[in-house]
């Protein structure tokens, strides 16, 4: 891998063969040699590069934004996004120097770099769990949406629930199963990533029809004098209060985590210098989707804001319309998530992969193991969204572990290991306060969600006065 534009055409075009097919095998790479001519792949556009970023960052944790924003205040809330954005992109630029300086194509051969096999296998460990997690809430969602859910105790009804009745083909696990067999399925056995980017720029556009709809509404209740001014500023009443501030970082961690398929796309570009302006653009656009629609949420529903936003709409928004919207709103969505899930399988099945199987060839060249990790995992995440009600828990336990390993301190402990001097002062520093501020928010977190899961066991059993 070379630095720059310093090397010569003939061999930035070699860099790129070998990056495409780490990028395939990334925890393979003795073996890369093995799959050079894999194909006639000449490069994947800046665009592509954009969408396929952009659609693994945009997910189902743009749903739980607005209650975030119940939870700061929109002031607070704001800043936190923009913050969460900047500090992203710091940890994404040092995952990428760090890469160009041992020549690393992968996360995995970078964490193997820095700190031998052990950090390699925690890695590719993280982003299992983390991957698996966010896959089970899409297809969580995914059935709220169209089967409706009752695990609040309150029956949501689902879109094809209103429009056809209830039924036993739009039931949850027979739509579930079509929906698995039908688009994941077909979408997950490309072998490329470049190749979801049509179906990536359509989830982006799917994601913009859900903020432009809700916008719309908002404007309207406003005008109409339907909507109050929301909150600016959190309310902190006491110490317990305050300490359930940082109860909104797992989901804020959880929502800029891209950081496994930046080497996928990087490998991939056909310019690898634009990687850094891929990542930014990506994170300016997400965050502006991220703000609007915290925004906009928050000022429609208030503090009636559900954790699942998308739950808020299947009750009369008191304007024109209003089914149909709602159904809109939610059926975009659902649209958005269902083709979300190829970008967040991909490395998910390449790191599973290359765990399992670190000495074996490149999986893009073995067709039985690659259908055989692919139907596992695919059958492994439909039993667990058939199982796990709340994608609150999910959030909660990816956010808080795995997710802010690979978003903050994976990146910042490679920059402290710094193996091959390249790290400043400056870049230290940001490293050390990355880890401190991701342990200590997270813990405190944890403790926030165990203090108020006990409060809520106990309370029924306190007697009245």
């Amino acid at each position: 891998m070379t630095i720059g534009n310093v090397a010569p055409k003939k061999e930035r075009e070699s860099r790129n063969s070998e990056a495409i097919v780490d990028g395939k095998a990334p925890l393979l790479p003795k073996r890369q040699e093995e799959a050079v001519g894999f194909d006639e792949f000449n490069g994947a556009s800046f665009t592509g590069a954009v969408f396929n970023l952009s659609t693994t960052i945009v997910g189902a944790g743009i749903m739980a934004l607005p209650a975030t924003m119940k939870a700061l205040g929109l002031v607070l809330g704001i800043a936190m996004i923009i913050f969460m954005a900047f500090l992203t992109d710091a940890s994404i630029q040092f995952l990428l120097r760090f890469s160009r300086a041992g020549k690393s194509v992968s996360y995995g051969g970078l964490m193997g770099d820095a700190f031998g096999k052990y950090g390699k296998f925690f890695l590719q460990l993280s982003v299992i769990i983390n991957n698996i997690g966010v896959l089970i809430v899409y297809m969580i969602i995914i059935g709220d949406v169209l089967s409706g859910t009752s695990s609040s105790g309150v029956h949501h009804a689902g879109v094809l629930e209103g429009w056809f009745g209830d039924h036993w083909w739009n039931g949850r696990t027979f739509v579930l199963s079509v929906t698995t067999l039908c688009i994941f399925a077909p979408l997950a056995s490309f072998k490329r990533i470049d190749s979801l980017r049509y179906t990536s720029a359509l989830s982006v556009a799917l994601a913009v029809v859900f903020l432009v709809i809700t916008v719309g509404i908002s404007i309207m209740k406003l005008i109409s004098g339907g909507v109050m001014m929301p909150r600016l500023l959190p309310d902190v009443t006491d110490l317990t209060s305050f300490f359930s501030l940082f109860t909104v970082v797992p989901v804020l961690v959880t929502a800029y985590i891209c950081h496994y398929n930046v080497h996928s796309i990087d490998n991939e570009l056909e310019d690898s210098t634009q990687i850094k302006a891929v990542v930014r653009t990506s994170l300016a656009l997400c965050s502006s989707v991220y703000i609007m629609t915290s925004f906009f949420g928050f000022l429609l529903f208030g503090d009636a804001t559900l954790d699942d936003v998308l739950a808020n709409f299947d009750t009369n928004l008191g304007i024109p319309y209003s089914s149909l919207l709602n159904d809109a709103v939610r059926v975009s969505y659902a649209g958005h998530l269902m083709l979300v899930f190829p970008v967040v399988f991909f490395p998910l099945r390449l790191n599973l992969d290359g765990l399992l199987f670190p000495s074996s060839r490149p999986l893009v060249r073995d067709n039985c193991r690659f259908a055989l990790i692919s139907i596992g995992l695919i059958t492994l995440i439909f039993l667990g969204a058939n199982f796990i009600p709340s994608i609150w828990d999910a959030f909660q336990f990816t956010g808080a572990t795995a997710a802010v390993c690979l978003g903050f301190i994976f990146p910042a402990a490679i920059t402290l290991r710094d193996r091959h001097y390249i790290a400043t002062k400056k870049d230290k520093f940001l490293a050390v306060f990355m880890i401190v501020l991701a342990v200590f928010s997270n813990l405190m977190a944890i403790y926030s969600d165990a203090y108020a899961l006990i409060k809520k066991n106990t309370s029924p059993q306190t007697p009245r006065e």
